[in-house]
């Protein structure tokens, strides 16, 4: 069953001048189509100004469409009556935690949604238990955010957006300000909110090792949908995502430069255990044949 569809959106601004006149109209979305299952994890790629994110808010009715239309869990973001029901069924989570975080302690925090909601304060609690403890940040939940790293912030915003009970939650560009363990910290909260939850997760990104997981992948360039599939088969086509100027796994891109050398390697390798037994194969197999 889907949970979004979106039918030829587009979304324009306008270009002003510095005394504020309108001088031109910026197509950010065109004409995009797309959907999402319940339970699938989505991932959105493209490089800065492709048009990602503000597909992203436009989820979360934060934009909606100049044309087309977005169905999230059967309602249409134009209706205006349906705002905030979207946003309890699509929660966000942005790039800066610290523009999320309003808390003096963690708990006080994650508990500020399902609060402004009108849920009773047991209830209150009890997700605020659930929610930290999916995301693995329980043990932190009298903390100052103050005192926490960037990832631990940022686990902390996904613990706020879950204690509302989002069907599905976008996170646009959640790793961006992130240094490497923080980025593996947040990732692995949101696979694991959509292996045993069974949320739907839309990631959007532009690093490239975030998405090897995700069970579809867009990637967006000026505006419009240039690639879609699984990890699998989008990196199989290293030479046309280096022209929409975006990198590949290092690992991927190893076995793409042996397979030009003519090691016969499969498509799309996205691991490095995948690159080992793949190269073990075909040591076996010229061993076999006497190659080696």
């Amino acid at each position: 069953m889907e949970i979004i569809r979106a039918k030829d959106v587009t979304y324009e601004y306008s270009k002003r001048d510095e005394e504020g006149n309108e001088i031109g109209v910026n197509t950010a979305v065109n004409q995009v189509s797309l959907e999402v299952r319940q339970g699938d994890f989505i991932a959105i790629l493209g490089h800065n100004g492709s048009g990602k994110s503000t597909l992203a808010k436009h989820i979360n009715a934060i934009l909606t469409p100049t044309e087309g239309t977005v169905v999230v869990d059967g309602m249409d973001t134009r209706d205006e009556e349906k705002v905030w029901q979207i946003r309890q069924t699509a929660g966000m989570v942005f790039q800066n935690p610290d523009n999320q975080i309003i808390g003096q302690i963690v708990e006080e925090d994650v508990g500020f949604g399902p609060e402004n909601m009108g849920v009773p304060t047991k209830e209150i609690w009890e997700r605020v238990e659930e929610s930290l403890k999916a995301v693995g940040m329980y043990g932190y939940r009298l903390h100052s955010p103050n005192k926490l790293s960037g990832g631990q912030k940022q686990r902390v915003s996904i613990a706020g957006v879950l204690a509302m009970h989002p069907k599905c939650i976008i996170l646009d560009e959640p790793t961006a300000m992130l240094d490497p363990n923080g980025r593996k910290e947040v990732i692995r909260a949101a696979r694991a909110l959509n292996d045993v939850e069974g949320i739907t997760i839309i990631l959007i990104t532009h690093y490239m090792e975030e998405i090897i997981h995700a069970d579809r992948v867009f990637v967006m360039d000026q505006g419009k949908i240039a690639m879609q599939g699984t990890p699998k088969e989008v990196f199989s086509r290293v030479e046309e995502l280096q022209r929409l100027r975006l990198d590949v796994p290092q690992v991927t891109l190893v076995a793409y430069e042996l397979q030009k050398r003519g090691i016969p390697l499969p498509d799309g390798i996205l691991t490095v255990d995948e690159l080992a037994e793949a190269l073990a194969a075909v040591r076996a197999k010229n061993l076999e044949s006497g190659k080696v």
